[in-house]
């Protein structure tokens, strides 16, 4: 018989769709997404993964569509005006279908629409809500990952304009995007100031399709996380008018201290997508253990199979609940770091476990293309490196403990 993904029959869903947490409202919200991401996303992703295709606009137009672009939108901007939680509720279900739709919504939901001017915050955030306003985040460089103090990418003021030189990495979705939310420096730190000082969010208005004739780009070839093209950027003096520094509510120098408000949510919700992978793999294992027959009985009735997916199943619901307390804890505004730390190192270590289990109970043809859990493998390995690897997270979590 010759196995695919398409004959993988049987897969069902293996995740609470009621908990203390999971509200009529958000059950609602549970529900559709996970219908959009099983009925729709997973169908086109397990298409044009294996050709590293992109995610085709149509299902951009779906996603704005359904209103997940502006999740965290107000209502009074066309947005659906719920929190953390229901963003990474649906986050969860849209990864289990293919990672880089569940990231894609997280270039809408209000990035880049931090203008000073009150008219054209509001022109924005309506754009970010509708998927008419989706961008690149250009934050990290060669020398600049974890430690992001290191930007060395320079905006210089010159007269109404600042010039911007210098490289980016990691930048996703770039071409396509509307916008880049840049990270560059206007000037060193000063005496008695911190490595981050000098730093200033910059948006930088693009065409969709193309860059800036001043701005050139390389896509970076990855080994996953297909769907989104990740790009290197060169700038070579390009010019972006004043008015392009980000309102971010500090004091000049201080555009990085607001980009760290990001990070507890982005942490929410890369353990959010990173359940989601190890779902997916944890579901499929199930489905395949029923049918994958080897010495006369599926493979399922083996005790070693039986417990595996017993383990991997406790582990995911454990990363889930995690997820759910972090966020709980962002959207009622209280000191979350540590949690949202604790959350993204564990599901995201759990996602790299699961998806790997999953991987061996399929055996050889867990090592093809023809299953979809090759992609959650690889995509899993993912989630320990972005948004803060897990060192960085242990660090966090132990200083909060120990002390620096």
């Amino acid at each position: 018989m010759t196995w695919s993904r398409k004959n993988l029959e049987g897969v069902e869903t293996i995740a609470p769709t009621t908990s203390v947490y999971l509200t009529p409202e958000r059950q609602e919200i549970q529900r559709t997404a996970r219908a959009f991401a099983m009925e729709e996303v997973l169908p086109l992703a397990d298409e044009l993964d294996p050709q590293r295709g992109e995610i085709p606009e149509a299902l951009i137009e779906r996603l704005a569509e359904l209103g997940y672009f502006g999740i965290m939108v107000d209502r009074e901007h066309g947005g659906l005006g719920l929190g953390v939680f229901e963003y990474c509720l649906i986050c969860e279900e849209l990864a289990r279908g293919w990672m880089s739709v569940a990231s894609i919504i997280a270039r809408g939901n209000g990035t880049g629409c931090a203008s000073p001017d009150e008219e054209r915050r509001a022109e924005l955030l309506r754009r970010s809500a509708a998927g008419r306003w989706i961008g690149g985040i250009a934050f990290s460089e060669p020398s600049a990952g974890s430690d992001l103090a290191n930007v060395e990418c320079a905006a210089e003021r010159d007269g109404d304009e600042f010039v911007i030189t210098g490289t980016k990495r990691w930048v996703g979705h770039a071409r396509r995007a509307d916008f880049l939310h840049l990270l560059a420096r206007t000037r060193p730190p000063r005496a008695g100031e911190g490595r981050s000082d000098g730093l200033e969010l910059f948006l930088v208005e693009k065409e969709r399709g193309s860059f800036p004739d001043q701005v050139s780009g390389t896509p970076i070839d990855k080994i996953g996380y297909y769907g989104l093209t990740t790009w290197e950027l060169r700038f070579d003096g390009l010019r972006v008018p004043a008015d392009a520094l980000q309102d971010t509510g500090q004091a000049e120098g201080q555009g990085f201290k607001d980009s760290l408000r990001w990070l507890g949510p982005a942490r929410v919700q890369t353990a959010a997508r990173a359940v989601g992978l190890a779902r997916g793999a944890l579901e499929d294992a199930v489905a395949y253990c029923r049918q994958r027959v080897q010495f006369g009985h599926p493979i399922g009735e083996q005790q070693v199979i039986r417990h595996a997916i017993a383990d991997m199943s406790a582990q995911v619901e454990a990363a889930r609940q995690l997820w759910m307390h972090a966020a709980w804890l962002v959207d009622s505004g209280a000191a979350a770091d540590v949690a949202t730390s604790q959350a993204k190192l564990v599901a995201s270590e759990t996602a790299e476990h699961v998806t790997g289990q999953a991987l061996q109970i399929f055996g050889g043809n867990g090592y093809t293309t023809e299953y979809s859990v090759e992609r959650y493998w690889r995509d899993a390995r993912l989630t320990t490196i972005f948004e803060g690897t897990s060192e960085i997270q242990r660090k966090i979590v132990s200083d909060a403990l120990i002390g620096h």
